[in-house]
């Protein structure tokens, strides 16, 4: 990306070009040599005088030139509508690739059933897991209009090689009848190159989620009421997107791959990435340009080496003698942008908190004549941010449980699915993963439901003018999860009491109707509503200022951990029930799937019993105190989160 042009204030009017004349012609070439490099230093170019005299232009944005953006010709919706264009076309590919991924593995490549459900839970977690890499790198070296374009192309040459590997006899099995055990298994070479297919393709998804809404933000001017309004709509329409992505994904994508052939379904996918990706570059000229401004994660090392390293020194009784930010210093830039109208990005000094008190050491000044590193020494604002940070974990790693849950959507109820009677009428059939519809239904149901039902009433009861808390809305998905998989073990046990009652045979569908697994989808779909916002909500309110890249990460990784909890609990119990007594049998209908939900909904219920005791110990930024005279802050007795 450019580098950054002088820093201008945040808006300010161009000059305005003297009148044509032809004095230049008596300039010498060093005076006109320096003219030029006037004219430039407001960014313009000389010829572009008469046209830019009077134009706005933001002080802390660029355009793709590395000039001040002009507010009338960058950012706003023409831009951030190319931005959206890319969001659908990842969601749409990358979901379209996961959802029937499962029956690709067992009925093409042959593999059991628990090891189908662990690649895709694998390439879930790891796509959201790389989105922790892809924010670092956006963050510290490439800015974000970079790492989406790259990154993007990443994905679209992994799904490339998952169309050709589909479509080359050579790199799948031969085909053979649905439970036939002469079912020759896939070689180790056709199962590297389709994991070399779906982790480019992780790798490209965990770089573009990881930038996407930010650089749609970045094209909003928050100092301007108007565009900050805007903003807050790119974000409604954001999430439309990924819904709307969700929805041809599980719909049209999913028949496409089961009727015409996965060729057609992953090339539809390539299509679509590569097109995003072309849409997404068609817009550079419009968008705003922001400069890179480091990752959290550098900061949170850097406290936590420093602590280390100081160990051994004695913590000061008085906190006001560590190392903090100068407020003299601090009140005098203030006062310096506020004249400018520039808007401030300065952090602000923090109060001293008892909490976590090793961190403190890293603001130890033990050189106090010497110029010491970010890794020797850290002021106290950043050891207060990073454990601002340490206080949301406990939150943190409880909510991990829900996205657990959510796996088997995609897993294990998708199996199910493709046991049971999927007909409708007498010729139309409907595709296995095409159940996750109702998954996606249910979310965009319980957005307004909860907005025009739940809120008004929790509002009045609670006296919370936004209803429920950010941790309640947690909880309730918490809830919701465990009654998922009660519906989902009570399902299952009525689906094998079917089989057996009616002696189905290998390959033959039970004669149920598939319309039965509706609820555990609609469950989990609601509890996706109440957790993902209610998480997303709770990180960028929670999040030090400093830090609000950090809320992202803390997000998405407990997805991505989610579902490697989920791999390792397949992992684990696929191993110890054997091949005797099975618990997840390559045919469903000799399993004993129902012992494995019951066991998810005794986890996730011990798991939300301490989530209660976290919440409830856990007091939000507003209940936190200062303790007048010591220089130090309790943590005040505010109400529990839970109330």
């Amino acid at each position: 990306m450019a580098t950054s042009p002088p820093n201008l204030t945040t808006t300010t009017r161009l000059r305005r070009a003297p009148p044509p004349s032809h004095s230049h012609l008596r300039l010498s070439p060093a005076a006109r040599k320096k003219k030029r490099e006037r004219e430039k230093m407001v960014g313009m170019l000389p010829e572009t005088n008469a046209q830019a005299a009077a134009e706005e232009v933001l002080g802390d944005a660029w355009d793709y030139r590395g000039r001040p953006a002009a507010r009338s010709r960058t950012g706003r919706w023409g831009a951030a509508a190319m931005i959206l264009v890319a969001e659908l076309n990842e969601r749409l590919t990358t979901l379209g690739i996961a959802v029937n991924l499962v029956t690709y593995l067992t009925a093409t490549m042959h593999a059991g059933n628990a090891e189908a459900a662990n690649v895709v839970t694998n390439f879930m977690g790891t796509s959201f897991m790389l989105c922790l890499l892809g924010g670092f790198v956006a963050d510290s070296f490439l800015g974000r209009y970079l790492t989406i374009a790259i990154f993007t192309a990443v994905q679209a040459s992994g799904v490339t090689i998952l169309t050709i590997s589909t479509a080359a006899p050579g790199l799948r099995p031969a085909a053979c009848a649905a439970g036939s055990a002469a079912c020759e298994r896939a070689t180790g070479a056709q199962m590297g190159v389709l994991y070399l297919a779906l982790y480019l393709t992780a790798l490209g998804t965990g770089g573009l989620k990881s930038s996407v809404s930010g650089f749609g933000s970045d094209q909003f001017d928050e100092s301007d009421s108007g565009e900050k309004s805007q903003m807050m709509r790119f974000f409604n329409w954001f999430f439309f997107f990924i819904s709307l992505g969700s929805l041809l994904a599980v719909t049209v994508l999913v028949y496409v791959q089961d009727n015409l052939g996965r060729p057609w379904g992953y090339g539809a996918c390539a299509a679509a990435i590569a097109a995003g990706l072309v849409v997404f570059l068609a817009g550079t000229r419009r968008y705003r340009f922001k400069k890179l401004v480091g990752s959290p994660l550098t900061q949170i090392a850097a406290v936590v080496v420093a602590a280390w390293r100081k160990r051994r020194l004695e913590l000061p009784s008085d906190p006001a003698m560590l190392y903090d930010i100068d407020v003299g210093k601090l009140a005098a830039a203030e006062v310096e942008l506020a004249a400018s109208s520039k808007k401030s990005k300065l952090k602000q000094r923090l109060p001293h908190t008892k909490q976590f008190r090793f961190l403190d050491h890293a603001a130890i000044n033990d050189a106090p004549d010497g110029e010491q590193s970010k890794w020797t020494l850290a002021t106290l604002t950043d050891v207060e941010e990073v454990k601002t940070v340490a206080r949301m974990l406990p939150i943190w790693a409880t909510t991990i449980m829900f996205w657990t849950v959510y796996a088997q959507m995609t897993t294990f109820s998708v199996s199910q699915a493709t046991t049971m009677d999927r007909h409708i009428g007498a010729s139309f059939q409907i595709p296995a993963g095409s159940l996750t519809v109702f998954f996606v239904g249910s979310i965009l149901l319980t957005v307004p439901v909860y907005d025009r039902l739940v809120v008004p009433v929790a509002r009045r009861a609670t006296g919370n003018p936004h209803g429920l808390t950010p941790l309640q809305r947690i909880g309730v998905g918490l809830v919701l999860s465990i009654v998922a998989m009660v519906c989902a073990a009570l399902t299952e046990v009525r689906r094998l009491r079917v089989a057996r009652g009616a002696r189905v045979g290998g390959g033959e569908a039970v004669p149920m109707t598939v319309f039965w697994l509706i609820p555990q989808f609609l469950f989990v779909g609601a509890g996706e509503a109440f957790t993902y916002i209610g998480q997303l909500d709770f990180f960028l309110r929670e999040c030090p200022k400093g830090m609000k890249t950090m809320s992202t990460g803390l997000f998405l990784s407990t997805l991505s951990l989610g579902f490697f909890v989920s791999s390792a609990l397949v992992a684990a119990v696929h191993k110890l029930t054997g091949d005797r007594h099975p618990w997840l049998a390559d045919d469903l209908n000799k399993g004993q799937l129902h012992k494995f939900y019951w066991l998810l909904a005794g986890v996730c219920l011990a798991n939300l019993l301490v989530y209660l005791v976290a919440a409830r110990w856990y007091k939000y930024k507003a209940g936190r105190a200062a303790a007048a005279g010591d220089g130090g802050v309790e943590m005040a007795d505010a109400e529990p989160c839970l109330h």
